[in-house]
């Protein structure tokens, strides 16, 4: 338990810190996971797709301008999942033949 008045409010400060954080990295979690769902559709749409990885993209740098993840993480993902698009985009050209 924090027994001064700095402690203490260093506790609040973290408490709402932490909240943002979570809200923000369940953000970037959600958009990952609505884009990998419409890769895993039958027939998806590859404009779908292409908007849900924008918004998935446009949420990642989101996070690291508010400093919850590190930009090189950040630049991971994207980099991933835009790999994954364009594998199955190639999958699926490759079927049509």
């Amino acid at each position: 338990m924090p027994n001064t008045k700095q402690a203490k409010k260093r506790v609040r400060i973290t408490a709402k810190r932490t909240a943002r954080n979570r809200q923000v990295k369940s953000m970037v979690k959600t958009a990952i996971r609505r884009f990998t769902d419409t890769l895993a559709e039958e027939n998806f749409d590859a404009n779908t797709a292409m908007e849900k990885l924008r918004l998935a993209a446009k949420n990642l740098d989101k996070a690291v301008s508010k400093g919850v993840i590190h930009k090189n993480a950040a630049a991971r993902k994207k980099s991933r999942l835009a790999k994954r698009l364009n594998e199955a985009l190639a999958q699926r050209a490759a079927a049509a033949e």
